[in-house]
């Protein structure tokens, strides 16, 4: 696809502007200027904080398509020396979510100006990264009245080639939690230890305990992840720390082995305020539930692919990823797949820089598969 593609451009004008989740306000502009440019006979638009929603009215309807797309970036600082890089400082698009809105509007014009039979709903979803915009956005009255019948959905993939998809049925991605714990003891004079309970002792104490969770806990057949990614605590190095915090993330691909994961982390934070004279508090943060592919439409999406087009389809296993996509196919029956980008640089580094070829790989590929469901 050549940097003259529209989409290819509109992919670079999103990356100059990667905000964090609900404050994706540049974003919602510059999508909403975009689709009120489009034809608007046949087009439906609502708005939920700094999301959309827009329905493609259908010629002789009897069911919904949706497709999703996140909306917002991280906050990482760009290092790839592109010329149309990031401009909003220690802002970045580090995940790709500006191809896949790039791609969802290349699917929505296509359809636009050339309706199919069944109704279509574009859904463009804030707070992917977080604190989390799918189950919200499941509430509103919006998405009651206009809930599709199944649902799509797509993850750039660095790994894969241009021109590949890779996906399984059943479980895709883990069930996924944030970990945030805050130790509360007794500061004070370095020269006076035993007059303080000192929370660095306490914290890295608990970061080895956490650790044996998933080593003496969990099935070993049965996969979790327990990761402290920050730590927190203290003023200065002569002052005994009366604080501390640590950060991090939990991982399963099961919602039993989540229970599991944050009882067992509960009864050894318990165990860390009597053993350490301190108070403890844990928040889980934002909880994204695990991406599930229904196996019938995505056995059938498979099939279509390998086909009715040139994209190669290669089946993968289970990651650990999160992703709050999951929360819609709780719900609505769909599926996620990885989107090949050839990129050495993997999703969340400040050097990601995917291959814009496969922005025209995306949406030729689904342009087919929905007109294929949508046509009778």
């Amino acid at each position: 696809m050549s940097s003259a593609s529209p989409f290819v451009s509109i992919r670079r004008d999103l990356h100059k502007i990667p905000e964090l989740g609900f404050q994706e306000f540049k974003t919602q502009a510059y999508l909403l200027n975009y689709i009120h440019n489009l034809p608007q006979e046949r087009i439906e638009i609502e708005t939920w904080k700094t999301g959309i929603f827009v329905k493609v009215n259908g010629i002789n309807p009897i069911k919904t398509i949706g497709y999703r797309t996140d909306i917002d970036g991280l906050p990482i600082t760009e290092e790839t020396e592109l010329p149309f890089a990031s401009e909003h400082e220690d802002r970045m698009h580090a995940c790709g979510h500006d191809f896949h809105m790039s791609i969802a509007l290349g699917v929505l014009t296509h359809f636009v100006e050339n309706p199919i039979d069944d109704d279509l709903l574009f859904i463009f979803q804030p707070a992917e990264e977080g604190p989390g915009g799918a189950e919200p956005m499941m509430k509103t009255d919006t998405m009651k009245k206009w809930k599709p019948d199944m649902i799509i959905a797509l993850h750039i993939a660095p790994e894969y080639p241009v021109g590949t998809i890779a996906l399984k049925e059943g479980l895709l991605f883990a069930n996924t939690s944030e970990l945030f714990i805050d130790l509360k003891g007794k500061g004070g004079h370095a020269a006076y230890p035993h007059l303080t309970n000192d929370m660095v002792v306490a914290a890295c104490q608990l970061v080895t305990q956490l650790q044996t969770i998933v080593s003496r806990n969990i099935d070993p057949l049965d996969s979790a992840v327990i990761t402290i990614g920050k730590i927190t605590g203290g003023t200065v190095q002569n002052i005994i720390a009366e604080r501390a915090r640590l950060e991090g993330t939990i991982r399963t691909l099961s919602v039993e082995s989540m229970q599991k994961v944050k009882k067992r982390i509960e009864e050894l934070v318990a165990g860390l305020e009597t053993g350490y004279q301190c108070e403890a508090k844990i928040d889980y943060g934002s909880m994204y539930h695990q991406v599930y592919n229904q196996e019938v439409l995505t056995r059938e999406f498979m099939e279509f692919v390998r086909k009715e087009t040139d994209v190669h389809v290669q089946e993968c296993k289970e990651a650990m990823t999160g992703e709050d996509f999951g929360y819609m196919l709780s719900e609505i029956p769909g599926f996620m797949f990885w989107l090949g980008v050839d990129s050495p640089f993997g999703l969340h580094h400040a050097k990601l820089n995917p291959n814009e070829e496969a922005i025209h790989t995306a949406i030729d590929l689904l342009v087919k598969y929905i007109e294929f469901k949508g046509k009778r």
